[in-house]
């Protein structure tokens, strides 16, 4: 199996519900997001995807979001902006801008702190 990552970075505020049911106050983090393609055979041009492809189609979605608060985007209406749900997104996404091959998202909110989607 072939695997490649492209990485973006923006800066977000969010605030979700703990689970004592207490609202966690506003906040900001420098989010970074990686996403993963794997293939078992390259394509015709020896890549799993094009780099420049798939990386300006993730800075598009991360640049969508960049000094805003992700508690007021469209997406996160019915649910809140969690690491692991903005993760989630971030796949649907990628794969809904014709992307094949998407493996799994990563979200770094803060160090050390990483949620994950995939398939």
């Amino acid at each position: 199996m072939y695997t490649v990552c492209v990485e973006a970075r923006f800066s977000a505020t969010h605030r979700v519900r703990l689970p004592g049911g207490e609202l966690e106050p506003l906040h900001g983090h420098d989010w970074r997001v990686r996403a993963w393609f794997s293939r078992p055979e390259l394509d015709d041009f020896g890549m799993v995807v094009d780099f420049e492809c798939a990386r300006a189609v993730l800075e598009g979605i991360a640049r969508g979001w960049h000094h805003r608060n992700l508690n007021e985007e469209r997406l996160f209406d019915d649910v809140e902006p969690t690491a692991e749900r903005v993760a989630r997104v971030v796949f649907e996404m990628l794969v809904s801008n014709g992307l094949d091959g998407v493996r799994r998202v990563e979200i770094t909110e803060a160090p050390g702190c990483v949620a994950a989607y995939e398939r």
